[in-house]
């Protein structure tokens, strides 16, 4: 079965909502004109239910198939909001919002959501229910989480979970994925350096701040090559240093380091986190300062069990008349891994072509993969939930 070609005819209009949300961006639990865009339309549809405010600015809608019998409860998840970075790519329907941008696709993920819930809104071509989960703050905001805990899985009596993410550098509208792990536990850290400032030409006066938060940027990134299993994945990122100091002859009162650990496997993150708080007291301690450690766990591994797998690239095979390319585990995260550790399913990558990486202000998702995705969505509900002949 090829790419729908009512997808092929709503490409344009799909595309049209993916770029007025593309102009409008809005960070983690800011995503309130989305989510009235997105309710909207799945009242125009004709969904059975629509909810507003789940998990803070979440969106959920309810389409029941032709027949319930199977009682069979799917749920799609596309996540809304964008990233607070400075958009640089000159389009004509560019960020209108100073220092925020769809910089990850989350504005292909919705509107390609949107285009599967109007042609399953249309064709009730199956036997259950599907549920449409257009989720907040996925950006380390908790937004999966957020959503869950409003009882959303257990309030419609989901069975199964499924969502996708745009893959640049992967063909548009090429589908990729892998059983176990795919993507990242993510976890976020700030380190506070306490020293002692003062005058920029009476150094030995001072325990430098400035000078023991560097050491221990160095130092840190020694936990990964000197202290994890080289076979388990594991990644220590510095991502940013900043000083109370903003003058050429002060030297800083204090220093804060922020940064990110990801891993595949629960060990690995026991291991780097102790060792973070070890390394970070010592260093300290020999330039005569102190350390505040905070620790934040935001989501587990995305994994993929092996049956959601086979019915994600079953899905992608009949859209697209080929198996989904295997891929390697990436770093990167992903809270969709919270609905996996509540429901069955799987998550999915699908080409975003030769485009510019995801979080770059350059980025900008690729509306030719529009149908393959709408499709992917509309094929899984048709598949796993046939209608009796």
């Amino acid at each position: 079965m090829p790419v729908r070609n009512r997808f092929a005819e709503l490409q344009d209009q799909i595309a049209e909502w993916r770029r007025d949300i593309h102009a409008h961006p809005e960070i983690r639990f800011e995503e309130r004109r989305t989510s009235a865009l997105v309710a909207e339309r799945l009242r125009a549809f004709g969904c059975d239910v629509v909810e507003t405010g789940v998990g803070q600015t979440g969106v959920v809608g309810v389409i029941q198939g032709r027949a319930t019998g199977s009682g069979r409860v799917m749920a799609f998840r596309a996540d809304m909001d964008a990233l607070p970075i400075a958009e640089a790519t000159g389009l004509p329907h560019a960020s209108t919002h100073p220092g925020k941008m769809h910089a990850c696709g989350h504005d292909g993920h919705t509107a390609m959501l949107l285009g599967a819930a109007q042609y399953l809104a249309e064709t009730r071509n199956f036997d259950g229910t599907v549920v449409l989960l257009f989720q907040p703050a996925e950006e380390g905001g908790g937004g999966a989480k957020a959503m869950l805990a409003d009882g959303v899985m257990d309030r419609h009596g989901v069975s199964e979970v499924y969502g996708l993410h745009n893959w640049p550098g992967l063909p548009a509208g090429q589908f990729a994925l892998r059983e176990g792990p795919m993507m990242a536990a993510t976890d976020f850290f700030e380190i506070k350096v306490q020293g002692r400032g003062g005058h920029g030409a009476m150094p030995h006066l001072t325990a430098d701040a400035t000078l023991a938060a560097a050491q221990l940027t160095v130092a840190l990134q020694q936990v990964v090559a000197r202290n994890v299993d080289p076979l388990k994945p594991a990644v220590l990122s510095v991502c940013s240093l900043r000083t109370d100091s903003d003058a050429h002859n002060v030297i800083a009162d204090s220093a804060l380091i922020k940064g990110t650990v990801r891993y595949l496997h629960p060990e690995v993150q026991a291991l780097i986190r102790a060792r973070i708080a070890e390394v970070a007291r010592a260093t300290a301690e020999a330039h005569g300062a102190t350390v505040e450690l905070k620790y934040m766990q935001l989501v587990p591994v995305t994994s993929n069990p092996a049956t959601g797998a086979a019915h994600a690239a079953e899905a992608a095979r009949a859209v697209t008349g080929q198996a989904p390319l295997e891929i390697d585990p990436v770093m990167g995260g992903e809270d969709f891994a919270d609905m996996l550790a509540e429901r069955p399913g799987a998550f999915i990558f699908l080409g975003n072509g030769d485009s510019a990486d995801l979080h770059h202000p350059a980025y900008e998702f690729n509306d030719a993969a529009i149908p393959a995705g709408c499709s992917w969505f509309a094929t899984l509900a048709e598949q796993r939930m046939p209608l009796n002949p």
